[in-house]
């Protein structure tokens, strides 16, 4: 059985780094870029925690700056499979539109989610429902546009501490041209305590007139600090 897990892990891996070689001989936007996450869930009480983020997007690897995103939320959990956060989010952006054309702009977005999860044999899944309202402000004017995110993601263990993780997120906006993006994600996660994780995996993010490829570099982390100094007082 062991041997049987490890040969899975190695053809797993083999096919992701093959699949990485294709992606960084392609040209223009689609070189190989990264995406850079640090994630915490800050316990304050039982029932309530502290969202933080900070992601950091490149065009090519750890190169040509795409977007800083800076979010942060307050999680109510009824109970360990489902949760709604509200929470706030600051962007900024500096897309291709085509190659060599930047075009910058700034986003203040405020977001509502629910998040639910459910099991099926080793299968782990979760399915998260989010609202945003985004001020986005470019070449002096800014505007407001609605989006409405789901979030598929499935886990499964294959080892002790390490996980396979595929997700799949589709974007819509309320106003005209339905379709904002579509997000698929396929990696490993490794846990090596209940207080740290991390995930590593490659991205396709797809647009109707373009895609981009990304190598996915997440740590997340969850902390009792804010809970235990509030319970002392």
């Amino acid at each position: 059985m062991q041997k049987g897990i490890f040969t899975l892990k190695k053809t797993f891996l083999l096919l992701f780094i093959l699949n990485i070689f294709n992606i960084s001989a392609q040209n223009g936007t689609d070189n190989l870029g990264s995406w850079f996450a640090l994630n915490g869930t800050n316990m304050i009480s039982k029932k309530f925690s502290w969202h933080t983020e900070a992601q950091f997007r490149y065009f090519e690897f750890v190169d040509k700056f795409n977007q800083t995103l800076l979010r942060t939320g307050i999680n109510y959990h009824f109970s360990k499979k489902s949760s709604v956060t509200a929470g706030y989010a600051y962007i900024d952006t500096a897309p291709y539109n085509r190659v060599n054309d930047l075009l910058k702009s700034t986003e203040n977005r405020i977001y509502e989610q629910f998040i639910l999860r459910n099991n099926l044999g080793k299968f782990s899944f979760r399915h998260r429902y989010r609202l945003e309202q985004r001020w986005i402000s470019s070449s002096g004017s800014t505007s407001l546009f609605n989006r409405f995110r789901y979030n598929l993601q499935v886990t499964y263990p294959i080892a002790d501490k390490w996980k396979l993780i595929v997700f799949d997120e589709i974007m819509i906006n309320f106003e005209p041209d339905l379709f904002n993006q579509n997000r698929f994600f396929a990696g490993f996660a490794y846990i090596p305590t209940n207080y740290i994780a991390f995930q590593l995996g490659y991205l396709k993010n797809h647009f109707i007139d373009k895609n981009f490829d990304r190598i996915s570099l997440t740590v997340a982390f969850k902390t009792d600090f804010i809970a235990n100094a509030l319970k002392k007082n």
